[in-house]
């Protein structure tokens, strides 16, 4: 049995971890009213919240521009596409049970645009957990001849 992912599927979800980092500014600005928030901080924790956003927006371009220019050996089972794609499939599953276990005490805007948003969003965040803990499993498998 072939249990390869097809490459169709992971520059997909490439592509939607790019467009995760682009959107990012626009979430955290009109959804989340994220920058009035940080303005209440002292002024090295809003760099500090600041940075950690940037590091958030680049991990997911990072992450998006690797599965589309490496498809190949993201799925090749040596030790380095063992480790990127479980450090991967490590960053998108702790996404979503953060997205589950945290996030619903919290409101967002009762716009639909933004409702419709949010489900589209946790859509994405599991495909996401979904490709690299499969692509992880698979380089497991690879790496260990089972």
């Amino acid at each position: 049995m072939n249990y390869q992912i097809p490459n169709w599927l992971i520059i997909l979800g490439g592509c939607g971890q790019i467009f995760t980092a682009l959107i990012y500014p626009y979430i955290r600005h009109k959804v989340f009213d994220w920058y009035n928030d940080v303005k209440q901080l002292k002024p090295l924790n809003q760099e500090i919240a600041k940075t950690y956003g940037r590091y958030i927006q680049g991990l997911n371009f990072s992450f998006g521009l690797i599965a589309i220019l490496l498809t190949n050996d993201l799925q090749n089972g040596t030790k380095l596409a063992l480790a990127i794609t479980g450090l991967i499939a490590a960053y998108w599953i702790g996404k979503v049970i953060t997205q589950i276990a945290y996030y619903p005490m919290y409101d967002i805007p009762k716009k639909l645009i933004f409702k419709i948003g949010s489900y589209f969003m946790n859509m994405l965040f599991t495909l996401f957990a979904f490709v690299y803990g499969w692509l992880f499993i698979m380089n497991l498998i690879a790496y260990l001849n089972l």
